[in-house]
């Protein structure tokens, strides 16, 4: 079965950097977008970041431009969000998923990991 995995989530201070892998299992990880999305106490599950199949486009939320990175590495079923610039309003739940429609809304066919926890404090 298709599994996702995420890592890497944790308490960081303001200013700090994370680093969010993602490691998938059971699907053929070069046909499908990889996308990261958040969700804050509250509040709905919202977009962060998106990477094409092969990786040649990438799309963010305007908060985050300028401050994470997408990539994807299809040789060993990863991808990865780099966060730098943290700020407390980053703190959530990031989620990674494998959308074979690649879209900024979560979509009922999209698979999805068990989230993971980040934390920034001011």
């Amino acid at each position: 079965q298709v599994q996702l995995v995420e890592s890497g989530g944790g308490l960081v201070q303001s200013g700090g950097s994370l680093r969010l892998s993602c490691a998938a299992s059971g699907l053929t990880f070069s046909s499908y977008s990889m996308g990261w999305f958040r969700q804050a106490p509250g509040k709905e599950r919202e977009f962060v970041a998106s990477i094409s199949p092969r990786g040649f486009s990438r799309d963010y939320t305007d908060s985050v431009k300028g401050r994470f990175a997408i990539s994807r590495d299809n040789g060993k079923n990863m991808a990865n969000l780099q966060m730098n610039s943290l700020k407390p309003e980053d703190t959530a739940v990031y989620y990674c998923a494998a959308q074979m429609v690649r879209s900024r809304t979560p979509n009922v066919n999209d698979y999805w990991g068990q989230g993971t926890q980040v934390t920034v404090s001011s």
